[in-house]
């Protein structure tokens, strides 16, 4: 099991908030059970840019960080699924406005992270 080389802050909100939301698929992953997405098949379908370890091990940190409950029911085969918990809907507002932002400043953002790609070995890396 990984484990944080450095302690988690605690010290401000905006450390806790990032401590439950940082990780490449989480929004995603709130965004889309929130939608009706339940099933993690289903899940793993609409994000398939993520391997099913990363998917996997972000629903179990915010299952951890009670975002998210995971529902197991009886029966062959096993059925999960996921949904928010009261204190993960209210992420959702936040979810929508920083959306809103980002398709506010599309224009000039995608100018500046097109322009801040760097080719290396004919390889674009971000910086």
């Amino acid at each position: 099991m990984y484990e944080k080389k450095l302690p988690v802050s605690l010290e401000c909100g905006l450390h806790l908030f990032l401590e439950v939301v940082s990780g490449k698929w989480k929004t995603n992953l709130i965004w889309h059970i929130n939608s009706g997405v339940k099933r993690p098949g289903e899940l793993h379908r609409k994000i398939p840019k993520a391997s099913r370890r990363v998917l996997d091990a972000q629903l179990k940190q915010l299952s951890d960080h009670g975002i998210i409950i995971k529902k197991l029911f009886d029966g062959l085969p096993l059925k999960v699924e996921f949904e928010l918990t009261p204190l993960g809907e209210t992420l959702i507002p936040l979810i929508v406005l920083t959306a809103q932002w980002g398709e506010a400043h599309r224009s000039e953002l995608e100018k500046l992270i097109k322009f801040t790609a760097v080719t290396v070995n004919s390889t674009p890396i971000a910086i």
